[in-house]
Formats: C-alpha cells, structure tokens, sequence
C-alpha cells in the first residue's frame, strides 16, 4: 500500500515537472535574398522579425530609379480571385520590412487582371486586389494613409498572349513609389 501511494506520489510530482517547462521562443526571419526566396518552396506564416540590413540611400535617388530598382515586389492572384494567396505572402511580408525601413515612402497599389471578364468587372476586382494588397500591409503594420489604390482591370497587361500562362501573369498587384 505505501508502495502505491509513493508512485502515486512519484507520477503526480514528475508531472508537475513536465507542466513547468518553460518553451523556447524561436524568432525567424524571412529571406531576403533572391536566392534563399527562390530556395524557400512552402512557406509557413511565422512572426515577422526586423532583420539588420543595408540601408539603401533613396534620398539621392528620383522616384523613377527606385522603382525600377524593384525594391517592392508584384504579387500574383488566381482567376477570379482577391484573396492573398498563402505563396504570395512572403513578398508581401518582404515588401513590409521594406516600407517599415523607409517609413516616409508612400506607395500606389495597382490592381490587374486578366482579359476575360468584362471591363466593369474587370475593374472592380482590380479594385479588390489592391485593396486586399493595402489592407495585408495595413495588418501587419503600415500606415492606411501610405497607401493609395487603383485598379486597371485589364487594360495594362504585362503579357499580352491568349493563354492560362500570360493570364496567370496579368492577375497582379504592383508597387508604384509616389513619394519618399
């Protein structure tokens, strides 16, 4: 009986133990080179850490070279389709870090589409896309009053083929620089 009792004892103290690890806390931070993006196929959403990076001097630069210089990145959407696809969240989350760097820069969201479908409805789900673009950036800490909006439908293509491949390419969103 005093056996019984003592491993009673014995289980209910080491489980005690177990309850009272503490967890460790594991920071990660997405990349930021083309080449480890390229690397990282499935991305699972995790917290977003400000690295230590090279501060780039936009000052010295006009808007026209710093957007061709690609800072912010386009992100791509399926048919029919506003919601921020789970693979392009790393760009949207790279393109944050960015903007929180360089927390003076304003930006215009554009919203495309493909060219099936109407043109009014063309335009409003390009309206959508940028606004479920702005409204990503918004949650995970940009400023609303950074971020302006338009949609083109599908007026301003960037492939103009008739075929799955270039329409996959025209569902987009693009970073326009408007003010530093």
């Amino acid at each position: 009986m005093k056996k019984l009792a003592l491993g009673i004892l014995t289980v209910a103290f080491l489980i005690a133990l177990g309850g009272c690890k503490k967890k460790q806390e594991v920071k990660v931070v997405p990349p930021i080179s083309k080449k480890a993006e390229k690397k990282a196929e499935v991305v699972e959403e995790k917290p977003i850490v400000k690295p230590a990076v090279e501060e780039e001097n936009i000052e010295a630069m006009s808007l026209e070279e710093i957007n061709r210089k690609g800072y912010l990145r386009r992100i791509h959407f399926d048919f029919d389709k506003y919601n921020i696809r789970d693979d392009q969240k790393p760009i949207l989350q790279r393109d944050y870090l960015w903007l929180s760097s360089h927390p003076t820069v304003k930006v215009l969201i554009e919203g495309h589409c493909d060219e099936r479908g109407t043109e009014e409805y063309n335009i409003a789900l390009g309206e959508k896309r940028a606004k479920a673009t702005r409204n990503y950036l918004v949650s995970l800490g940009i400023s609303y009053d950074r971020i302006k909006i338009v949609s083109y439908g599908k007026s301003r293509p960037i492939d103009p083929g008739h075929n799955e491949e270039a329409w996959a390419k025209n569902r987009r969103a693009e970073f326009v620089i408007i003010a530093k």
